[in-house]
């Protein structure tokens, strides 16, 4: 992999920034604060997003910006790539607008599957991504301060082997439950095996043989039983025939003594009734009398002529018609009278409302009256207050009187005392670091030579030429004491201006919160008054609509008084209708009663002629009656002369022998037929066991089988989990030896004239070093240049041994080293840039990015890249410096 180009928009310290990078060593150099390390945390950001970040993304959004862009171009595998990120921070919290990934082969969207890509591209996630390629600034002792645990775990998940690991523990998941399964199959099995021994000791074939020979001959006994018992029901049955023929006769002549007795006793039952109908005749001729009487003296009293039934059914007619007549009037009156009512009773109610609506208009006419006081009392409060806001304005506004800045410029000017403070407070941080890098060198010279030994070179004192610099360094030590202290002063004074200018920004806010005030209460004074004259014309127009109201309402009352009359009116008409439709009521009663007794005069003249002929009837019946009973007493004498007493006695005594043995024989074929069914019961459920024996000898078989294959296949996953951990114990143990071997060879680059001989890594990844006498010291235990620089030497190594075991499959990123001479004196910077060219010339790493402020880098760029920041404005640049130039600035 090898970044072509990275733009930035609003990020951080930059405004604007457009710039390419090519391959070799490329050397962004600046001071210390310039905006440096933002540019690789620009690329950082672009490959990973936020998992780049330790902030938020609020702070990569330059101050005053609505949003931030970061574009980054970069060659991988031969393929081009683009990716553009676009942060917006218009809200309460920033949030990535815009994230697109395009590649050879298509676009990704979204900030996720851009970094998934992105992973699965380089083959390292964000944080393999800084343990291998990117050492950032303050990190360069990370992987010496790690424990061997850590550096193994970190090492594993950049060669994959974690993989390795992982496929183990799926493998030993997969063998653990495949035992599981294999042990419950096997207890399975051995259920099965005890369940077919119990049945085999159980000789189910010789119970089930037994059994069928006790059905075949109960069943035997069975036939032989049921034969008897045909032969016992015929002749019962014949029997029973004698016997049926003599009831038979008996019952027929039981039947005709009875008939006899029914027809005597019905004979004179309707010669009874023949002197009932007699007696019904006398009563009847005497009710028609009765009738004929009352007919004639109804008819006097009426205005009929006769009594004619066509002449009272038309008089009832008429008075019938006369009586809807007046039904009808009565209802159309009745309606009248209610809706002339109704409208009356609407009318009190309408009238009653405007008396309401009259009192509500001079009852809001009053409430109006109250509030334009109230709202006049309250226009007088308000100019009173603005009299006040007048004058605490004016007291406020006198302290820009001899203010540095005036009102408009409150704010530039505390951005401004801010900026020079935060330089003042880098001032110091600077200076302190500086002073304890002295400090500890000076404290390691002293060691060295209280030892006997050159504190730059480990020489005897007698052959070194350095001893005379541990005063120049004392000497430094004091001078940037001085500085340090003078830095301090500044932050000090600095801070006093920046409390003085924020006292002066709440000052202006305070003002012009108190001139928005004023000016609202100004506004509402002038809403006030100018609604004072519309409220008095409301008031006007109210009192005229209620006594609008109290008129209309007198009209009503009025209107109601003359329907209550006309309601009246219609009353009267309902009397006089009724009285004269209770005349005709009583007429057509009369007349109702005549035509009652015309009916029961000829119902009685029918029933007079319908006894007559009952009785006719009576007689006829009766002599037939007679001829009947005569028959039935010849049959009686016929029947009485065929009876043979001693053949039906001994057919009885035959169907009681028969019928007993019958008995006797049905309880015997139901005790033989229960013992048949409970033999077959028995046989069947023997047959049963036999099928389940026969369905559990398959089940064990196919138990069997699978609990074979289960136990081969537990063999299988226990010899796939042994072999994952061979293989990454093998592979680990490949690269601790590699890295061992690449360690030794940067080791010796740079330490070749140093004391110590080599470095040995152990499978736990314990690092040692030895010195030049054998003695084996602990990296901890080197000074702080040396540790330094020998961190820098395990992470090229690491690169080295990752761009080696991984080269076809995925190249490796550009080298990323940002400051690493922070922490080495200038001896010690040279063999950095001995180990920056090995890995450029012999290793051949395509691209290598080194950020620093150090001079002494500067000859060893291919390439060099300068940042500067305007301190009016905090923003930074940079741009490249041709190759004629980057030669003339390492001369």
């Amino acid at each position: 992999m090898r970044i072509s180009r990275v733009r930035m928009e609003n990020f951080k310290c930059y405004g604007e920034a457009d710039l390419r990078l090519d391959r070799g060593v490329t050397i962004i150099h600046g001071l210390n604060g310039s905006g440096k390390s933002s540019l690789l945390e620009a690329c950082f950001f672009a490959l990973y997003g936020t998992k780049a970040l330790d902030e938020n993304l609020d702070e990569i959004v330059s101050i005053g910006a609505d949003d931030a862009t970061v574009e980054l171009w970069f060659t991988h595998g031969g393929g081009d790539f683009h990716i553009e990120r676009r942060v917006r921070a218009t809200g309460e919290r920033a949030t990535t607008a815009k994230c697109v990934l395009e590649t050879p082969g298509g676009s990704f969207d979204g900030a996720r599957a851009v970094r998934r890509r992105v992973t699965e591209l380089l083959r390292m996630d964000s944080e393999a991504f800084v343990n291998c390629a990117y050492v950032r600034q303050g990190e360069v002792n990370k992987l010496i301060n790690a424990s061997p645990g850590q550096r193994q775990d970190m090492l594993d998940d950049l060669l994959q082997l974690g993989k390795l690991e992982e496929y183990r523990e799926r493998a030993s998941d997969a063998r653990v439950g495949i035992g599981r399964v294999r042990d419950d199959k096997q207890g399975a099995l051995g259920q099965l095996e005890e369940q077919i021994a119990e049945k085999e000791e159980r000789d189910l074939y010789d119970r089930l043989n037994e059994l069928r020979s006790q059905i075949a001959e109960t069943s035997e006994e069975i036939e032989r039983i049921e034969g008897q018992r045909e032969r016992a029901v015929q002749t019962r049955d014949d029997a029973q025939s004698i016997i049926d023929d003599y009831e038979e006769k008996q019952a027929e002549l039981d039947e005709l003594e009875a008939e006899i007795d029914e027809l005597r006793e019905t004979i004179a039952e309707t010669e009874r009734e023949r002197d009932e109908i007699d007696e019904r005749i006398r009563d009847r001729k005497e009710t028609l009398s009765e009738r004929e009487t009352e007919l004639r003296e109804a008819v006097a009293e009426s205005d009929l002529d006769s009594a004619d039934s066509d002449a009272v059914a038309e008089r009832i007619d008429e008075l019938t018609a006369r009586d809807d007549e007046l039904r009808d009037r009565i209802e159309a009156q009745r309606v009248a009278a209610s809706e002339r009512g109704s409208e009356a009773e609407s009318l009190r109610e309408s009238a009653a409302t405007l008396d309401e609506r009259a009192t509500e208009k001079r009852e809001e006419a009053e409430r109006l009256e109250a509030e334009v006081a109230d709202t006049r009392a309250d226009v007088r409060e308000r100019r009173d207050q603005l009299d006040e806001i007048d004058a605490r304005i004016e007291t406020l506004a006198a302290r820009f009187e001899d203010a540095p800045v005036d009102r408009d410029g409150v704010e530039d000017h505390r951005d401004e005392v801010a900026s020079t403070l935060e330089d003042a407070r880098q001032r110091v941080t600077e200076l302190e670091t500086t002073l304890e890098a002295e400090r500890e060198r000076v404290a390691e010279a002293q060691q060295l030579l209280d030892a006997g030994k050159c504190p730059e070179c480990g020489q005897d004192v007698a052959d070194s030429p350095h001893v005379e610099e541990i005063d120049e360094r004392r000497d430094r030590i004091e001078e940037h004491e001085r500085d340090l202290e003078a830095a301090r002063e500044a932050v000090t004074t600095r801070e006093e201006r920046l409390e003085r200018a924020e006292q002066l920004v709440e000052t202006a806010a305070e003002i012009e919160t108190l001139e928005t005030r004023r000016d609202d209460v100004t506004r509402l004074i002038e809403d006030r008054e100018a609604g004072l004259d519309e409220e008095a014309d409301r008031i006007d127009e109210l009192r005229a609509d209620a006594e609008a109201l109290a008129s209309e309402a007198d009209e009503k009352r009025e209107a109601a008084t003359e329907a209550e009359q006309a309601a009246k009116e219609c009353r009267d008409v309902v009397a006089d209708c009724n009285q004269q439709r209770q005349e005709c009521k009583t007429e057509l009663e009369r007349l109702e009663r005549i035509e009652t007794l015309l009916a029961a005069v000829e119902e009685c003249e029918d029933d007079l002629e319908r006894l007559r002929e009952q009785r006719q009837q009576k007689d006829e019946i009766n002599d037939e009656r007679r001829e009947r009973l005569a028959d039935k007493r010849e049959r009686t004498s016929t029947l009485e002369a065929e009876f043979d007493d001693a053949n039906v006695e001994e057919a009885r005594a035959e169907r009681e022998r028969a019928t007993e043995y019958i008995q006797q024989a049905d309880e015997k074929l139901d005790e033989l037929r229960a013992e048949r069914d409970d033999l077959q019961a028995s046989a069947g459920a023997v047959e049963n066991e036999i099928e389940a024996l026969e369905e559990l000898r398959e089940r064990r078989d196919e138990l069997a089988a699978t609990v074979e294959k289960l136990a081969t296949l537990y063999e299988e996953a226990e010899e796939l989990e042994s072999m994952y951990g061979t293989v990454r114990a093998e592979l680990r143990q490949r690269n601790v030896e590699t890295l061992e071997r690449m360690l030794n060879d940067v080791f010796d680059l740079v330490y070749q004239n140093d004391s110590y001989s080599h470095i040995e890594l152990d499978g736990e990844y314990q690092l040692t070093v030895y010195q030049k006498d054998g003695e084996a010291l602990d990296p901890e235990q080197l000074s702080g240049g040396e540790r330094a620089l020998f961190n820098l030497s395990l992470r090229c190594a690491i690169y080295r041994l990752l761009a080696e075991g991984i080269e076809g499959a995925a190249p490796m990123p550009p080298l990323i080293l940002d400051e690493p001479t922070v922490f080495l004196d200038s001896g010690h910077v040279s063999q950095l840039l001995g180990l920056i060219e090995f890995m450029r010339d012999d290793v051949g790493v395509e691209q290598i990015v080194v950020v620093s402020h150090d001079e002494e880098l500067v000859g060893a760029a291919d390439a060099l890249v300068r940042v500067e920041k305007d301190s009016t404005t905090n923003r930074s640049t940079a741009q490249r410096v041709e190759a004629g130039v980057v030669a003339d600035a390492a001369d």
